[in-house]
């Protein structure tokens, strides 16, 4: 795809070489203008209306002309064809009324203009970059027409035209030039008078200039529009990868990835299941009983989901929602505590695990297992979570963190799919609470809903999406 940038330089370098344009027997001759510049510039330079121009680099570099024009146009040197309107600049000053008044329009790379009415610029001038930082990168327009009452610091070269020359015309030109090679300097890149004064220009007839500022005003707004739609393309496919995965894990809670099977399991059965075996451990004294949560109601539920399938607060499927240990880092200790900056992309970086001081009787309270979920409860990364998978040598997780636990016939991966779905990010603001750090309690989690599937569809959805998610990675960069 032609970038809007790169379209418009070709227009300009194809404007600039009268390939825009058609030649007409009627238009004046440009060697007649050429000398009515000439004489002008010196009549205003003899009756002192401008000082005598720098003469121009005469560096090989700056000899060769940029391409073929057209029979009846000429190259000329900038410097001769161009008034040169830098001397009527006042000095930087620290102590400017001028820039705190904000009375007229400041042009400058930096620094300030004293306020002096005699030296403000009050007509259609050109004014091109002298700091070399933009001329080399071309963030900005590096040439442009001002107009109105304005101060021009000395960061930029301040022109004029005489003998109807097409100030439009020359500010077209250069900006479709590379004026790189006439910048000098690298701690302070910047295009002197002299190497400015020595650009080839080509001069077409007067007439001709108009039309090309004409041809040019007509396409480049289409340009414009080019470049808007442009823009909406590249959020749109910056924005693809995510809202692909979030499309994807949408589809996923509700059923529309994955086959329903008459042959699954049922999701009643597996409730039963889970509530007996708390009820137990309960018993048993390994998990703590927890204030019964309120039944899900009918506007809470954000969309249908099959019919096999049941909605389910996240505390009736969790044996535990538990808070981690508060402790200092050490680097060395009774046992590691992962904390949340050692969490990335999914994965602990166990090397950067630190220990921490723990009483034995504690120790199994924090200790961490394979298939735990963590959950990030406060920070910027609050809501956040880890499916534990591996766990190379005892440790424990610390303060900032929430684990869950579930009974085994959950498939993990399932869970953990949900809380990287919109169902759980919207759950979990609404739940969030403000302030200096953003924060979210066990409570929340406890009190979301989720969709639960059979068994064998859970595994089916684990499946599909570890097939699926991977290409939304792909496209992130591609």
């Amino acid at each position: 795809m032609v970038l809007a940038k790169e379209l418009r330089q070709a227009v300009l370098r194809a404007a600039m070489q009268g390939l825009l344009t058609h030649r007409l027997n009627t238009d004046s001759s440009v060697d007649d203008l050429l000398i009515d510049i000439k004489n002008k510039k010196n009549d205003m330079i003899a009756n002192h209306i401008i000082g005598k121009e720098k003469p121009f680099s005469t560096l090989t570099k700056f000899d060769e002309q940029p391409y073929e024009i057209p029979d009846n146009w000429r190259y000329e040197r900038f410097g001769t064809i161009i008034i040169n309107r830098d001397a009527e600049r006042i000095p930087l000053s620290a102590s400017s009324r001028a820039s705190k008044e904000k009375k007229y329009d400041y042009y400058g790379a930096s620094g300030v203009i004293d306020k002096t009415d005699s030296f403000l610029f009050d007509k259609e001038l050109l004014l091109i970059g002298e700091d070399g930082a933009n001329l080399l990168s071309r963030s900005t327009p590096i040439a442009f027409i001002a107009n109105g009452k304005y101060w021009v610091n000395n960061h930029a070269h301040v022109l004029d035209v005489c003998c109807g020359l097409n100030l439009q015309y020359i500010c077209y030109y250069i900006n479709s030039i590379d004026l790189s090679i006439y910048v000098t300097g690298t701690a302070q890149p910047k295009m002197n008078q002299s190497n400015m004064n020595a650009i080839w220009v080509p001069v077409p007839p007067i007439e001709e200039q108009q039309r090309i500022v004409d041809k040019i005003n007509e396409i480049m707004p289409k340009i414009d529009e080019y470049e808007k739609i442009e823009k909406e393309l590249e959020a749109l496919e910056k924005e693809f990868p995510t809202n692909m995965k979030d499309a994807l894990l949408q589809a996923a809670m509700q059923g529309k990835l994955t086959e329903q099977f008459e042959s699954d399991s049922g999701v009643d059965e597996l409730l039963v299941a889970i509530k007996e075996e708390k009820k137990e451990l309960i018993a048993q004294k390994i998990i703590k009983k927890e204030k019964p949560l309120s039944d899900i109601e009918e506007e809470e539920i954000p969309f249908d989901i099959p019919e096999n399938w049941r909605w389910v607060r996240w505390g009736n499927l969790a044996y535990s929602i538990q808070y981690g240990y508060n402790a200092p880092a050490q680097e060395s200790g009774k046992i590691k505590m992962v904390r949340i900056s050692d969490i990335q992309d999914n994965l602990v970086n166990w090397d950067s695990v630190p220990y921490c001081d723990i009483s034995d009787e504690e120790i199994e309270t924090y200790l961490l297992k394979e298939n735990d979920i963590l959950f990030a409860r406060t920070g910027g990364t609050v809501g956040k979570s880890f499916l534990v998978s591996y766990v190379p040598e005892d440790a424990i997780y610390a303060g900032y963190l929430i684990r869950t636990r579930y009974n085994a016939k959950l498939i993990p991966q399932y869970l953990k799919f949900f809380m990287e779905s919109q169902l759980y990010w919207v759950q979990l603001q609404n739940g969030k609470t403000q302030g200096c750090q953003p924060n979210c309690n066990g409570q929340t989690l406890s009190k979301m809903i989720i969709p639960l599937p059979p068994i064998e569809e859970q595994q089916r959805i684990v499946e599909r999406l570890d097939a699926l998610l991977p290409l939304c990675e792909d496209l992130r960069e591609v």
